[in-house]
């Protein structure tokens, strides 16, 4: 007699199927990527990516730190004729509270107005929790040359921005970039995500005073140690290719250095309505250099072009020992809009950022001051 399979049959296959596979991916701590959800066997739910949402990050930028890399007129209303209410000081932290069109509202020490934010950098752990912070010259330099400490730098604390975060709940590094770039930023993380990968960013703004100081005692290092001045004085290379001696893009908040992670867990976590991945554990990609490391071990292409070209760089070859990791970091980079420079495989710059402030008095003569991150209740 022919056996009569029953709806009843097709269901306890398809669930013997579905465990089947389940505990495959046990056996091989898989993450599911489909499209936009992301599955992890060390969570209970996936996170999900919304198909239509008001903002732009992970998060919203309402409630978020942000710092103005000039002083700055805080406005009654949203247009430069309104009536000035104060003056903000550069790298004193305010709260984003709304956006219209280049104008952010904010409160800054308890006083509420407008300003233009072009000059303005936003924390990005507030909008792009997701990312791996740290930043290591708030605790313990990694800066070298040659495999060298470089004295007074090396292990030493450079300056600090880790601060309580009211908005994570926990302490977390003060990482801010100018707006646009933070845009730029975030498309970048999002595309390692859907690859399982990672940003891990060791530095945004750095101060003018330190990059000075990285300057000096470099320089006396390779006055006192041949093997740190043939590290550098290789080809066409030169200590300004790996440390400026100039006004540095991360000084006017436009460059990261910046790392690439394979995610191994992750778990979901909320803040108010809104879900983002924290990254629980991870393997750093091997790199042609360890972070930081001021000679030609670091660089990334065969000869040097003008890191102020959006372009030139790619007319040159990769160096030879060029990586997997550098060059999966690099693309995540380029796709999304920032610029890669020739002598360092961690740097990138965002240009036009650059450019929509030209002319500007910035000059990072100051160091981060607060953070100013308010918690999300909706």
């Amino acid at each position: 007699m022919r056996k009569v399979i029953t709806k009843k049959d097709v269901s306890i296959t398809m669930i013997s199927l579905f465990f089947l596979i389940l505990s495959f991916l046990a056996m091989t701590n898989y993450i599911l990527k489909n499209n936009n959800v992301y599955y992890s066997l060390n969570i209970k739910k996936p996170i999900e990516e919304k198909k239509e949402k008001d903002w732009e990050f992970e998060l919203p930028i309402n409630g978020s730190s942000g710092y103005s890399t000039i002083d700055i007129k805080l406005k009654k209303d949203n247009n430069i004729n309104s009536e000035t209410i104060t003056t903000i000081k550069r790298g004193v932290s305010f709260t984003i509270l709304d956006e219209k069109d280049n104008w952010w509202q904010i409160n800054y020490q308890g006083e509420k107005g407008w300003i233009d934010n072009t000059f303005c950098m936003i924390n990005l752990p507030d909008i792009i929790p997701s990312i791996i912070y740290d930043a290591s010259n708030s605790y313990s330099s990694l800066f070298k040359s040659s495999g060298y400490n470089i004295p007074n730098i090396t292990d030493q604390k450079l300056y600090d921005v880790k601060m309580y975060n009211y908005r994570l709940e926990k302490d977390e590094f003060v990482m801010p970039v100018l707006y646009p770039m933070a845009k730029k930023i975030n498309e970048a993380q999002q595309l390692a995500l859907k690859n399982g990968d990672s940003l891990k960013i060791y530095e945004s703004y750095r101060p003018r005073e330190t990059q000075r100081s990285i300057v000096i005692n470099l320089k006396e290092l390779t006055a006192t140690n041949v093997e740190v001045y043939n590290g550098i004085n290789i080809n066409s290379w030169s200590e300004t290719w790996f440390i400026y001696n100039g006004l540095s893009n991360h000084q006017l908040g436009a460059a990261i250095d910046v790392s690439l992670v394979k995610i191994d867990t992750y778990i979901v976590k909320e803040i108010g309505s809104y879900t983002y991945i924290d990254i629980t554990n991870y393997e750093e990609y091997t790199m042609p250099s360890p972070m930081h490391e001021l000679s030609a071990q670091a660089v990334t292409f065969k000869y040097g072009v003008s890191p102020d070209s959006k372009t030139a760089w790619k007319k040159v070859p990769l160096v030879d020992n060029i990586t997997e990791g550098a060059v999966k970091l690099q693309n995540y980079c380029v796709e999304s809009g920032l610029t890669p420079i020739s002598s360092e495989w961690w740097h990138f710059n965002d240009l036009d950022s650059k450019d929509m402030i030209k002319g500007s008095s910035s000059k990072g003569d100051y160091y981060l001051s607060g953070c100013s991150s308010q918690k999300i209740n909706k």
